[in-house]
């Protein structure tokens, strides 16, 4: 069994430094409305780019090993939330998006498929308590020359 650890301090009110094994501090803050100073991604920000950051850690390097040609890859992720507390994610939403020319459709979908039903560990952690659903779009390389306003817009 693999042990993996962490660490997570306060800095000031609910701002927290935390680092793992790799040693690479990552910052969590909360809402004001909560006490926080909402200078950082909250930890359930987080298990979103935690769960498009495994999946993608898989897409990427199944794709090179068909030898897909592909020039960019991002993964939008959104999240439904309870009203009630614990507000947990309900389900997830993972969008797929491939930029280059002549991506194979069926090179995608296997790729996607190996991560969602075998690779990613973050997938196979929430996958019995939130309903995770995904879509994919592939797009020419040429629409990577255009630069959108936010990193998170549709």
């Amino acid at each position: 069994m693999s042990i993996k650890k962490a660490v997570v301090k306060q800095l000031r009110g609910i701002t927290l430094a935390a680092k793992a094994d790799t040693n690479h501090w990552v910052m969590m803050d909360g809402r004001d409305v909560s006490g926080g100073e909402g200078a950082a991604s909250t930890p359930k920000e987080l298990l979103l780019m935690a769960l498009g950051g495994c999946t993608s850690m898989d897409v990427i390097p199944i794709l090179k090993k068909m030898r897909v040609n592909l020039e960019g890859f991002e993964v939008r992720l959104t999240g439904n939330a309870r009203e009630e507390h614990p507000q947990v994610f309900t389900d997830i939403h993972l969008e797929y998006v491939f930029y280059g020319d002549a991506i194979p459709e069926t090179d995608v979908q296997r790729a996607i498929e190996l991560s969602t039903t075998k690779y990613c560990s973050i997938s196979a952690m929430l996958r019995d308590t939130v309903k995770i659903t995904h879509s994919y779009t592939i797009q020419p390389a040429s629409a990577l020359t255009v630069k959108s306003e936010s990193p998170i817009s549709s």
